[in-house]
């Protein structure tokens, strides 16, 4: 995952990031999923797989830290994630995407305690948290669940 920032690591708007920089994010955050599940194709299939696409909230609104490459590439991979699903589908391979909010990583901006003040649960999601989603999307309990992308984010977005 590729959240590039300014030089002083201001967010990133359509208007200044250059095109190296948009072609970076999209290798690293959208191209990499096609070519990893294209890879594994025969092994998903063989063991009815299940991927599952990390999106994020950036990728439906407009974030005050994300910039426009990165979140555009995660708006792409929640899309690429329904195609996914219905390419995959007859081979037995469920596709889902899991969007999470400010969570507790190396990579949050200054500034996120503000974010966190108005969340409803109040506080960063823990990488756990996160994890135990995608959990939830690779086990039989969500053997229907295909084409989903799921939000991990406090409520950030009612």
């Amino acid at each position: 995952m590729i959240p590039p920032k300014g030089p002083n690591g201001e967010r990133l708007s359509t208007l200044d990031t250059d095109l190296m920089t948009w072609g970076q994010v999209f290798h690293v955050n959208f191209f990499a999923s096609v070519v990893l599940a294209r890879g594994l194709k025969e092994e998903l299939a063989a063991a009815r797989g299940s991927v599952v696409n990390v999106t994020s909230i950036a990728g439906s609104r407009v974030h005050p830290f994300a910039g426009a490459a990165y979140a555009t590439s995660k708006a792409a991979l929640a899309a690429l994630t329904r195609e996914m699903a219905h390419d995959f589908g007859p081979m037995g391979v469920r596709v889902n995407a899991i969007a999470p909010g400010e969570v507790e990583t190396g990579i949050l901006s200054p500034g996120t305690s503000k974010i966190v003040e108005k969340l409803p649960l109040g506080r960063l999601g823990q990488p756990e948290e996160v994890a135990a989603a995608i959990y939830f999307l690779c086990s039989q309990e969500s053997s229907y669940i295909s084409g989903a992308e799921i939000e991990v984010n406090g409520a950030q977005h009612v």
